[in-house]
């Protein structure tokens, strides 16, 4: 059955017509507006900050050069020798490894329980009044603002070289960072649990454990994880100041210009990070529930 379809009347369809040309005109014109000032502040940055295109093509080959003075040569006649002489200390920097990736565990575990304290302290739904979460919210930029390495140069000259330095300054860290994306994790739950509770008359402890908690759990150990990963990555530049594990073999090999050093023990640091990447992705996905994990 044939339906009849309306026309609007010329001087209606022309109104409408050009108003819808005109958004559309006073949007393009606002994205024109921010390409235009993204690529000004770019520029100025760039000059600000010393960036010369020119001097990184002209110095490019430097780079080269060192990269390729790091790998080492094999002969065809005995790779397995040229092998076992490249990773002379294979067992020593395992070893060194294994601690960098111990501090990054302990450090991961200790931020992620201080953050799962305050977290709640500092999200705008849950937190018991707004100068605990203003006061919450300042200490956990605090802890993120001040870089690890920091930290771990703070804690070395306090307690001596070790990891022990290494652990303290990352979980300050991770607790920062984690604390607002808890915090943030927090924020996006489903009140209807909460106000059940406090229509019972939970304390606000109960309410916590039983009505957020359960809600928030896979998010906080998903990105726990993800810490962990990058925490990984921080380790293995915490014996740049003493503070202990794999970092600090790495740099006496950069100072010394042991080129061979620095590419295999670089290698073992991007295979870690690679392998627990590709590990800690999984157990994400399974927590979060995502369908390709499976």
């Amino acid at each position: 059955m044939a339906t009849a379809v309306p026309v609007l009347p010329e001087p209606q369809a022309r109104a409408l017509a050009e108003a819808y040309a005109s958004a559309v005109a006073a949007r393009r014109l606002r994205g024109l507006a921010v390409l235009v000032a993204i690529v000004v502040l770019a520029l100025v940055s760039g000059y600000l900050a010393h960036v010369r295109p020119l001097t990184l093509f002209a110095n490019i080959g430097n780079f080269g050069s060192f990269i390729s003075r790091t790998i080492p040569d094999f002969s065809s006649g005995n790779p397995v020798a040229d092998l076992r002489a490249w990773y002379w200390n294979f067992p020593g920097w395992l070893a060194l490894l294994g601690q960098t990736i111990l501090i990054a565990y302990l450090g991961t575990l200790m931020g992620a329980l201080g953050a799962v304290a305050l977290c709640f302290f500092a999200s705008a739904n849950i937190a018991l009044g707004r100068g605990s979460r203003i006061v919450t919210r300042r200490l956990l930029e605090f802890c993120r603002t001040v870089p690890d390495i920091v930290f771990a140069l703070i804690f070395v000259i306090a307690f001596g070289l070790g990891p022990m330095a290494g652990v303290f300054a990352l979980a300050i860290h991770t607790t920062g960072a984690l604390g607002k994306l808890f915090a943030e994790v927090v924020e996006n739950i489903d009140m209807k649990p909460v106000e059940g509770m406090r229509a019972t008359g939970a304390s606000w402890i109960q309410t916590v454990r039983y009505a957020v908690l359960p809600q928030v759990a896979p998010g906080f150990a998903s990105y726990a994880l993800l810490r962990f990963e990058i925490n990984v990555r921080g380790a293995g530049v915490m014996g740049f100041v003493g503070a202990g594990g794999i970092g600090q073999e790495f740099l006496v090999a950069i100072r010394n210009f042991y080129y061979s050093d620095v590419s295999a023990i670089l290698l073992m640091i991007i295979a870690t990070v690679i392998i627990i990447d590709m590990l800690t992705e999984r157990l994400r996905h399974r927590l979060i529930g995502f369908e390709g994990a499976r």
